[in-house]
């Protein structure tokens, strides 16, 4: 199903067709740019002597989404730390489609993705990740109560509801992969039109992870939803952990480098928890050291 922008009644905003700003800088979408490694010198060294990164994003809360004009969220509030201690001061993001981001970041557009993407092996072909920034639990929202009690993928299949994804999400793979035929699977490009979906009982449940369903019930007080407690799903036996980070070209080997050293400071010495407590984030939502960005690329 396909919106035509990514405007949220109350709580986020997109322009369109203009700039969205991050750390007081603008930055107009140019989708016809030439890939940016194609210019002088690596994506690093030409942040630096800019002293200013574009990013993408997706308008998921609380990952990364824009708000009264500014972009604000988890992963672009992390990198604007990071960068900061790199040496680049400003970050200038701009807001596509999810399923856009890494082709928009392999295109040119910008230099990272920003948007709290899950680390999955089929991504990792494509483009480079960071070092794992979070991890978080899957679940569902739905109606107050839980009527139907539905729990798990599989109980969505057992019991014939309808479930609400976002398009190219880790919750889609793992519905398809735990076997909940198509006529049970609504695809959306938002969360206002999972939102509309559920309220509408189009779909009974919604499933992301938990903090972004709390964000979202947050935000819509009077939705007679709850948010079921988070879990681990399981496909054929193996645990789909949902485990976060940012997203770079594989060319940028020393973007990817220089943002790794950084980000493991901010999670070593607790200003990762400061910056991103706002957004639901605690001390549980630090990835275990069994828990590797290597790993989760090579996981089948």
């Amino acid at each position: 199903m396909v919106h035509d922008d990514w405007k949220r009644r109350d709580f986020f905003r997109l322009a369109a067709s203009g700039a969205v700003v991050l750390g007081g800088t603008a930055f107009a979408a140019a989708c016809t740019e030439a890939p940016q490694g194609q210019s002088g010198g690596g994506a690093l060294e030409r942040a630096k002597k800019a002293g200013m990164i574009k990013v993408g994003i997706a308008g998921e809360i609380p990952y990364g989404y824009t708000e009264g004009g500014n972009v604000t969220g988890e992963s672009p509030e992390v990198a604007k730390a990071v960068f900061k201690n790199i040496g680049i001061a400003k970050v200038d993001a701009t807001q596509v489609e999810f399923k856009q981001l890494i082709p928009a970041l392999a295109a040119g557009q910008y230099d990272m993705v920003a948007a709290g993407m899950a680390i999955l092996p089929d991504r990792c072909k494509q483009a480079a990740f960071s070092a794992v920034d979070y991890v978080t639990p899957t679940a569902f929202l739905l109606p107050k109560g839980n009527p139907k009690q539905v729990l798990t993928f599989e109980d969505v299949k057992a019991k014939g509801v309808n479930l609400a994804v976002l398009s190219g999400t880790i919750e889609q793979q793992v519905a398809k992969a735990a076997g909940i035929p198509d006529s049970q699977l609504q695809t959306y490009d938002g969360q206002p039109q999972m939102l509309q979906a559920l309220q509408a009982n189009r779909a009974y449940a919604g499933a992301l992870t938990d903090i972004s369903l709390k964000a979202l019930l947050k935000q819509n007080p009077g939705a007679a939803l709850e948010v079921t407690n988070g879990f681990v799903p399981e496909v054929q036996g193996k645990k789909q952990i949902q485990a976060g980070g940012f997203v770079f070209r594989k060319s940028d080997s020393d973007l990817v480098t220089a943002f790794n050293t950084e980000l493991a400071k901010l999670h070593q010495n607790g200003q990762w928890l400061e910056i991103v407590k706002p957004f639901g984030f605690t001390k549980d939502n630090l990835p275990p050291a069994d828990v590797t960005t290597e790993q989760l690329c090579s996981a089948s």
